[in-house]
């Protein structure tokens, strides 16, 4: 009997290493989209970081006809309100712009002491 293969629905290798590590469990064989190259890149456009695994998750798990596992993870802010969030990768525009990204939130953030800075990944 063939060992249970689960789809990781990333394109990132370093995610897909990192997950496949943590979720190491006899008996299952973990791919990733690497092994699909054909799958669909989801559109990320959940309200929230849920939303977003669960679109990825089902869209993956049609695609490839196998069980698949997904995550959305970003930047929440406390005094944004959890902003930027699930935009967290294009919050300064461009998708994937850390740079970017990290300078808009610099700007936003200046004036406010390191104490009342306080954010969680």
């Amino acid at each position: 009997m063939r060992a249970p293969e689960i789809v990781l629905a990333t394109r990132n290798p370093k995610k897909c290493r990192e997950l496949s590590t943590l979720l190491k469990t006899p008996g299952i064989r973990w791919r990733s989209l690497a092994d699909y190259p054909n799958a669909p890149a989801v559109r990320e456009d959940g309200r929230t970081f849920h939303e977003n695994a669960i679109k990825k998750a089902r869209a993956i798990a049609r695609r490839t006809g196998r069980w698949a596992l997904a995550d959305d993870s970003g930047l929440e802010v406390r005094l944004l309100d959890g902003a930027p969030g699930v935009r967290s990768a294009r919050f300064a525009g461009r998708h994937g712009d850390d740079r970017a990204n990290n300078a808009k939130l610099l700007r936003i953030l200046r004036g406010y002491p390191a104490s009342q800075r306080q954010a969680r990944f």
